[in-house]
């Protein structure tokens, strides 16, 4: 009778994920709870520049320094190169995407114009809905402004996120927020990679105030403009850093 041998332990003293003779899924766990971890953290790798672009490795490598079995983190590659996170070569391995600020302008437009929308149809939302809506806006305001108070730059990306999530996931348009998921998934890297670099976001704060009264007030023409030309801002200030600082590939 064979025993079940441990994953090979994973980069950075990361916890070892629970795993089972030759690769297959432990006897308590089924194999799309397993996908569905090796997905999330897959993502978070490519996001967080744990793979960092044009990491080029194989499925058995990338699963060992994850602390995963195999399987699992092949299926969840093909949904990450699904979504323009990474590529599978045949016989090569696999490749985290690099993006161009080319990438970056058609990212930003299309964010903001789900954005744009987004707004609009909140800022319509019956009063229930739109309620719990701005509430949650308001916080994420108060954090980034505490945030700014204490010069955290990270605590206030963070915030900056979620205020986007936020705005995108109240809308009632599930479609609408898979699309602009996969998409900010795609961008993350560089915002983040570009985030000291950058003036001191106080402008941003002032345009997220802006767009939650919009919203309470139910002008949704005014909230979708609002929403727009904040990501159209922001789009025209980073492609300008991207060329002062010659990164052609984030």
């Amino acid at each position: 009778m064979r025993t079940a041998r441990p994953a090979a332990g994973p980069a950075r003293g990361e916890p070892v994920a629970d795993t089972s003779v030759d690769g297959a899924p432990a006897a308590n766990e089924r194999p799309s709870s397993l996908v569905e971890d090796a997905y999330r953290a897959l993502k978070a790798a490519v996001r967080d520049n744990v793979f960092p672009p044009g990491y080029q490795g194989s499925e058995q490598e990338i699963a060992v320094r994850l602390g995963m079995s195999r399987t699992p983190v092949h299926e969840a590659l093909i949904r990450l190169q699904e979504e323009g996170l990474v590529r599978v070569l045949p016989k090569r391995g696999v490749v985290v995407c690099a993006l161009s600020p080319d990438d970056m302008r058609e990212i930003y437009d299309l964010i903001g114009v789900l954005e744009g929308l987004a707004a609009e149809l909140l800022a319509g939302a019956a009063d229930a809905a739109r309620r719990p809506a701005i509430a949650a806006l308001n916080a994420v305001n108060a954090d980034m402004r505490a945030a700014l108070d204490r010069d955290d730059l990270d605590a206030w990306g963070e915030a900056d996120g979620r205020f986007h999530r936020l705005l995108v996931e109240h809308c009632g348009n599930a479609r609408l927020a898979r699309a602009y998921h996969t998409v900010m998934d795609q961008s993350h890297r560089a915002r983040m990679m570009t985030l000291r670099l950058r003036a001191k976001p106080t402008r941003s704060l002032k345009e997220h105030l802006a767009l939650t009264a919009a919203i309470r007030k139910g002008d949704g023409a005014r909230a979708a403009t609002l929403a727009r030309t904040h990501r159209q801002r922001a789009r025209d200030e980073l492609l300008p850093l991207l060329a002062s600082l010659g990164m052609r590939h984030l």
